[in-house]
């Protein structure tokens, strides 16, 4: 007996989503896929079920472009407590060090420097990095210890946004592979206090921010108008430079063929995309002044 004939629909474009907290990632995704009945949907940077807001969702062939999403500067801002520090680095974990001792504000401030440019940061034991195949909070949870090797991150600014005697506000521009928690962990030792995340936000993710965000129950509230907050493809790339092509370019480009630039035209050597009557063809490379196109997107031009 046949399977029943699935009754989604293509849906292309980016929603960008106020995640609330309490929810995951991937429950976040599900909802939308169900709202806009769409055949194939993804996210472009986990959040945590305790953090809220920017959770960019890709439909369609807005998926192929999530790498470069990912890729983009992130923004945040987090309150650290002063005086514990868990073995989350967050309020769901167990408390494994205190402290009476409490910073001054001019002490903080006075310390931030000393994490932005690129630095080395130990992950959370509570992480998704992979060990031998398994989750590191796998392991974790099942009390074995994790010992997660230092890594580069790159924080772009980290600044004092307000500070009472017990905890403290901050604001972090930082690289692909960042963890804040591990920020708030790293602060309370280096200022002999020890201190752990109470609340996270994210405010941005490479070209998405929090003004163009729509919060979850909003959406859900008018589903005859989440259409409205739909953003074409071409979102997910514009951090890129954008190349416009002719019909007769395009048609190559689409069929994975390089495509010569003349003049100024060609911007700088590296990643790209290109678009024809405003639609997006395909993304890729500009080498030696040709566009050479590495993924393609199937939309009508």
């Amino acid at each position: 007996m046949n399977a029943p004939r699935s009754t989604r629909v293509e849906v292309n474009g980016w929603v960008v989503l106020d995640k609330p907290v309490g929810l995951t990632s991937t429950q976040a995704v599900s909802r939308l896929k169900r709202l806009f009945n769409a055949k194939k949907a993804g996210h472009a940077g986990t959040l945590d079920p305790l953090a809220s807001g920017v959770l960019p969702i890709a439909f369609g062939e807005a998926t192929k472009t999530v790498p470069f999403v990912q890729d983009g500067e992130k923004a945040y801002r987090f309150t650290v407590q002063w005086g514990v520090e868990t073995d989350t680095d967050d309020t769901e974990g167990h408390a494994v060090q205190t402290s009476d001792a409490r910073p001054d504000p001019a002490a903080i401030a006075a310390l931030l420097p000393s994490f932005t440019g690129e630095i080395m940061q130990r992950p959370p034991a509570f992480s998704a990095i992979k060990i031998n195949g398994e989750r590191a909070y796998d392991l974790a949870r099942d009390g074995e210890t994790v010992d997660l090797a230092p890594r580069p991150i790159t924080i772009h600014a980290l600044r004092l946004v307000a500070a009472d005697r017990d905890q403290a506000v901050l604001e972090a521009e930082c690289g692909k592979g960042t963890y804040v928690r591990a920020i708030a962990r790293d602060l309370g030792r280096a200022l002999g206090c020890y201190g752990h995340v109470t609340a996270l936000r994210r405010t941005r993710v490479g070209p998405f921010s929090e003004e163009a965000s729509a919060p979850l129950a909003e959406l859900l509230e008018a589903p005859e108008l989440a259409h409205e907050d739909l953003l074409g493809v071409e979102a997910g790339l514009t951090e890129l430079p954008c190349l416009v092509l002719d019909r007769t370019a395009a048609a190559r480009a689409r069929r994975g063929q390089s495509v010569i630039l003349r003049g100024r035209d060609a911007p700088a050597e590296g990643a790209a995309y290109a678009v024809c009557g405003g639609v997006v063809i395909a993304s890729g490379l500009v080498e030696g002044g040709e566009f050479v196109p590495n993924r393609v997107f199937n939309l009508p031009f």
